[in-house]
């Protein structure tokens, strides 16, 4: 059994740092080194005041320490790495786009005033667990030894959950509104037209090429997603070269 450092260092590169910075920005919250209103996602100290960084800082905050913030660190441990790892092996930039693209689409939703929610960093996990769940659809989930499903129902019966636990809706529903934009956009889309509407951009490639993130992807010989046919939602399958 490894020990949690090479555990640690095991875990793909975005997974890892995203999940390792909600951790840090809890953990200094929690010692008060700064007041949660200060990354909060308020538009009008974003723009006016030009706080800008609330548009970032408010991906990494995932609530106070708890049992609901142990799961959703978790979630990025369990269905980001999962992901990362397979659907999106040596794909890093590919993944990275989706998280940008992710939150970016939150971002967007969140101006509108029925879906604004200070923090974006429960969504953004929850669009992980929704793309998993497109990518996984026919896994063997238990959900707290209280029941098992597949993971195509994942996302709803864990809204349903957060629902009876009486937290918020409204974040939920932003990933899993985010999560299937880009599902559609890079899966469902292409399976029925043969386009694709949604490609990670250049910079993104140079971006993970000049920091040298993950592992690189092949030169020759790549490795090309072949998109399944017929039943929706159904996922991907990939067609590893000789």
């Amino acid at each position: 059994m490894s020990s949690p450092a090479e555990y640690y260092q095991s875990l793909p590169p975005i997974s890892k740092v995203y999940g390792t910075l909600c951790l840090l920005f809890t953990a200094a919250y929690q010692l008060g080194v700064f007041d949660v209103v200060h990354i909060a996602l308020i538009y009008r100290l974003a723009f006016s005041r030009f706080q800008v960084w609330r548009l970032i800082t408010n991906f990494f905050f995932l609530g106070k320490f708890s049992i609901n913030f142990g799961i959703r660190l978790l979630m990025i441990a369990r269905y980001g790495v999962q992901l990362e790892n397979g659907p999106f092996n040596r794909r890093t930039a590919d993944f990275l786009w989706m998280m940008i693209f992710g939150a970016f689409s939150m971002l967007v939703l969140a101006a509108i005033p029925i879906f604004w929610t200070p923090f974006l960093g429960i969504s953004l996990v929850f669009m992980l667990v929704y793309v998993w769940s497109r990518e996984f659809p026919n896994a063997q989930i238990n959900i707290y030894g209280l029941m098992t499903l597949k993971a195509f129902y994942l996302p709803w019966a864990m809204l349903a959950l957060d629902v009876i636990f009486g937290s918020p809706i409204m974040p939920d529903l932003l990933g899993i509104i985010a999560g299937h934009l880009y599902y559609f956009l890079t899966v469902l889309h292409p399976l029925a037209t043969g386009k694709t509407l949604l490609k990670t951009p250049r910079w993104v490639h140079k971006l993970v090429a000049r920091w040298r993130i993950g592992a690189p992807a092949p030169t020759n010989n790549r490795v090309e997603p072949e998109r399944t046919t017929g039943v929706a939602f159904r996922g991907r399958s990939y067609r590893l070269s000789d």
